[in-house]
């Protein structure tokens, strides 16, 4: 009798150590709009979520679903995750935004993530890059590399995130070149390699010797490569595939540092919901490797605004600027407010064509 009770008791404590050991392991979701292979803004994601599991070892267990549709699906994929234990959950797209909202509600004692979303919840935080800065360098680029004077912008969709790439990439570009023209195309998806690979084709065609991009995968480099005397630019990551060309440069999204803070911050009992904007300063937006097809006096003055930006000194929306209709906007010298630029809906002057509802 007395051995089995030391047994039962001993089977006992075990058990409760495993449990506790179980319930200590802190599960993290995510979840991605596209394939974890795209080799632009989930594959950067995913290196994130890779750097969680490389920092907290054993504490954590992360979990991902790929290539997530924005709507219904989403809500269902993050239900799931929740059911499934995952105590903080990182939604990547900002399509996501709602469904991110509605689940939060459901489960209060879950930390959600949304990245690119403005909506908040006690349990709900906010992040985004200011990608617009990375764009400001690559509009300068573009600016001195173009013979034909024509600069071919992909957008995914007219949201102020896009636009506001859009603006700082052609103010960049035409303080340097006044003769630039911008055309765009809208491709409306974050990743469609077929569609993006049309875009780029058309834009081609209209005369662009330079193709920008807010899409997120390889097939607007691969384009311009099989076009030839095209120079395009690694979009979230560094789409190093492409560094003997097109590809001249890129911008990269770093979002390692602050997934594993927060990660940090929920298991010590420190989470709470905010909204966080970094840019080149904090190292979330970085810039690739500017190769040798850009000539050294313009890499010279690239590296010279990324260091100026990164120290406070320059702001890509710097005035005098006015808005497309002509309308003063910025003052010499005023800059531009979080608020505008967070809400951005309107064009520059001197770019052309009207943004679609």
């Amino acid at each position: 009798m007395k051995l089995t009770k030391l047994l039962t008791t001993a089977a006992l404590a075990l058990g409760l150590a495993t449990g506790a050991m179980a319930q200590d392991k802190l599960k993290v979701g995510f979840v991605y709009v596209g394939p974890v292979g795209d080799g632009g803004w989930t594959y950067e994601h995913d290196k994130g979520r890779l750097a969680v599991e490389a920092e907290f070892g054993d504490k954590v267990e992360t979990v991902f679903v790929e290539s997530v549709p924005e709507g219904p699906d989403a809500e269902r994929v993050m239900t799931q995750m929740a059911l499934d234990g995952a105590k903080l959950i990182f939604t990547t797209s900002f399509g996501f935004m709602d469904p991110t909202i509605n689940v939060a509600a459901k489960f209060p004692d879950v930390k959600f993530e949304h990245a690119t979303g403005y909506k908040r919840a006690d349990n709900v935080s906010t992040y985004s890059a200011r990608f617009y800065e990375g764009r400001a360098i690559q509009g300068h680029i573009a600016g001195k590399m173009t013979q034909s004077n024509i600069i071919g912008y992909i957008g995914s969709y007219p949201i102020p995130e896009v636009i506001r790439g859009i603006n700082s990439a052609f103010i960049h570009a035409r303080k340097v070149n006044p003769d630039v023209q911008f055309k765009i195309v809208w491709a409306y998806t974050w990743f469609d390699p077929a569609k993006e690979a049309d875009a780029a084709k058309v834009l081609i065609e209209q005369g662009a010797d330079v193709i920008l991009q807010h899409t997120d995968s390889t097939a607007p480099l691969a384009a311009a490569a099989e076009a030839g005397n095209i120079i395009g630019f690694g979009q979230a990551s560094d789409m190093g595939e492409y560094a003997d060309g097109p590809r001249v440069s890129s911008i990269i999204d770093d979002w390692a540092p602050y997934y594993i803070a927060r990660t940090r911050a929920v298991m010590e009992g420190t989470w709470t919901s905010t909204d966080t904007w970094d840019g080149i300063g904090p190292g979330m937006v970085g810039i690739g490797e500017i190769t040798d097809k850009v000539p050294a006096d313009v890499k010279a003055e690239a590296l010279a605004m990324k260091d100026a930006i990164a120290k406070g000194e320059y702001h890509p929306f710097t005035g005098p600027l006015n808005k497309q209709d002509g309308s003063a906007w910025l003052a010499a010298g005023e800059v531009a407010d979080d608020g505008t630029l967070l809400g951005m809906d309107f064009y520059v002057e001197g770019l052309e064509g009207t943004i679609p509802n």
